[in-house]
C-alpha cells in the first residue's frame, strides 16, 4: 500500500500511472442531527456489478439483509447495540470459517477471497448509516454503533490473550483500496489476515498462534488512533507482530526504517491532506522508526516464489535543507521524513504507528516487529472484466502461504 507518487517517481512501478489523482465519486451532503446518514463514498461502490457479483458468489448478499431485519427488530438502543456486535462478530467469523475451508463456501468464489467480507461490511454498514428506529437515534449513538461494527467485523475485539506453551504473534492486514481504478480489486494483506487467524505454525522456536485485525484504507480512522486503540493491549503480551500490505510488483520488501508523513493520496473516501503524521504527544515524536524484525534471516530464507527485499530506502528533507532527497541507505541524521520504505501512504503510517507504539511501550529491545509489503496481487492475462481467474487465485494463495512462511522464520529467528 505505497502511494502513487512514492511508487513512480522513487520507484519507478509504471503499473499504478493510472493512480494520479483521486477519483471523483462523492457522498451526500451535512447529516441534520438525528437523522439517518446517507451512504459514504465507499458506501456508494456497493451498487456497482463487481461488488454484487463478489457477494452473490460468496454467499454474502444474504449478511447485510439480515442484519437490517435484526435492527429492524430493536426496540431500545442496548438491543441495537446488541445486535451490532453479534452480527459484527459473526461477520468476522465467517469470513475466517469460510477462508480457513470451515462450513459451506456459500458459492463458487474461491474460499482464500477476501473482498466478500469488505463489501459486506460495507453493506451492513449503509444499513445502520440509513436505519431510523421507532426509539429515535441520535448522531452520536449512530457513530457508537458504527465503531462497534468497524471493530467487531475487522476482529479487532476477538484477540486470544497468549496461551501456555505458545507464542504469540500479531499480524495486521487492509481492506482493498484504490478501487475507483479497479472495483475488481483484492487486498492480499486482507485474504493473510483471513487465512491465518487463529492458527498455530510451526517453527525453529516451537509453536505460535497467530492473531490477526484487519484495518481500513482510511486517513480518518488512523488520525482518530485505531492503531493504537486496537495494539496497545496486546503488544505486550505478543512475542512478534508484523504489519502487512500490498505493496510492489513482482517482490516482496521488509521495510527497514517508517517515516513520519502521511503523503495525503487519495483514500476509499477519496480523501488525504498532506501532513505530518498526527499522534498523540507530538513534542516527543520523532521523524522516523525503524524494524525490529530480523529481517537478515527474512530475506536469507527460502519463503516462496516471490524475491524478499530489505528495503532501506527512505526519502527525507535532509537537515537544513528544503528540497526532499531520496537516501538508498536509510535516512541522515536530523533530517525531516516525506516517504518511508514504505512509501508516504497508509502501509507507512501503520507501520511507523505501531513501531512508535512498541517504542513508547519500552519494547523496543523486546519485541521484534515491523512492517512487510507482499507483492501486487495481479489478475492473470487479459482478463480486465471479470471478478476471478485461476492466476490471480494463485498469486493470492502464493502471497498466503509466502507470508506464512515469513511469520515462520521471523519467529525462529528472533527467539
Amino acid at each position: 500500500m505505497i502511494s502513487p507518487r512514492v511508487r513512480i517517481g522513487v520507484l519507478g512501478l509504471a503499473l499504478l500511472t493510472a493512480l494520479s489523482a483521486p477519483a471523483t465519486a462523492t457522498a451526500a451532503g451535512p447529516v441534520a442531527p438525528g437523522s439517518a446518514a446517507p451512504p459514504t463514498v465507499e458506501e456508494l461502490r456497493l451498487d456497482q456489478a463487481a461488488p454484487r457479483e463478489i457477494l452473490r458468489r460468496s454467499g454474502f448478499d444474504t449478511v447485510a439483509p439480515a442484519f437490517a431485519r435484526a435492527l429492524d427488530r430493536a426496540r431500545s438502543y442496548a438491543q441495537a447495540r446488541r445486535v451490532v456486535e453479534r452480527h459484527g462478530s459473526a461477520l468476522w467469523r465467517g469470513a475466517v470459517d469460510r477462508a480457513q475451508g470451515r462450513g459451506p463456501a456459500g458459492g463458487d468464489l474461491s474460499r482464500d477471497d477476501d473482498r466478500p467480507l469488505y463489501w459486506a461490511r460495507l453493506g451492513m454498514a449503509r444499513e445502520l448509516r440509513g436505519w431510523e428506529p421507532r426509539f429515535g437515534l441520535d448522531e452520536a449513538r449512530r457513530a457508537k454503533l458504527l465503531d462497534t461494527l468497524e471493530r467487531t467485523s475487522r476482529g479487532q475485539t476477538s484477540v486470544l490473550p497468549r496461551r501456555t506453551g505458545l507464542k504469540r504473534v500479531l499480524v495486521t492486514g487492509f481492506d482493498p483500496f484504490t478501487l475507483d481504478r479497479d472495483i475488481r480489486i483484492s487486498n492480499p494483506s486482507g485474504a493473510v489476515a483471513l487465512a491465518l487467524d487463529g492458527t498455530v505454525i510451526e517453527t525453529a522456536s516451537g509453536p505460535a498462534r497467530v492473531e490477526t485485525v484487519v484495518f481500513p484504507v482510511r486517513w480518518r480512522d488512523f488520525t482518530d488512533g485505531t492503531v493504537e486503540r486496537t495494539l496497545r493491549p496486546h503488544l505486550p503480551e505478543t512475542d512478534l507482530f508484523a504489519t502487512v500490505s500490498q505493496g510492489r510488483v513482482g517482490r516482496v520488501d521488509v521495510e527497514r526504517t517508517n517515516g513520519a508523513w502521511r503523503g495525503g493520496f487519495g483514500d476509499n473516501e477519496n480523501t488525504g491532506t498532506p501532513e505530518i503524521v498526527p499522534v498523540s504527544d507530538p513534542a516527543s515524536q520523532p521523524q522516523w522508526t525503524s524494524t525490529t524484525l530480523p529481517y537478515a534471516a527474512i530475506v536469507a530464507a527460502e519463503t516462496g516464489r516471490f524475491p524478499v527485499y530489505d528495503n532501506t530506502g527512505v526519502t527525507e528533507i535532509p537537515a537544513g535543507g528544503t528540497v526532499p532527497v531520496v537516501r538508498r541507505d536509510g535516512p541522515t541524521p536530523g533530517s525531516t521524513a516525506r516517504a518511508g520504505g514504505g512509501g508516504d501512504y497508509l502501509s507507512n503510517e501503520i507501520a511507523y504507528r505501531a513501531t512508535l507504539l512498541r517504542d513508547r511501550l519500552g519494547l523496543h529491545d523486546s519485541l521484534p516487529g515491523g512492517h512487510v509489503h507482499t507483492p501486487v496481487l495481479e489478475f492473470g492475462a487479459g482478463n480486465s472484466t471479470e471478478v476471478t481467474d485461476p492466476q490471480f487465485v494463485r498469486n493470492r494463495l502464493d502471497i498466503i502461504a509466502q507470508v506464512r512462511s515469513i511469520v515462520a522464520v521471523a519467529v525462529g529467528a528472533a527467539s
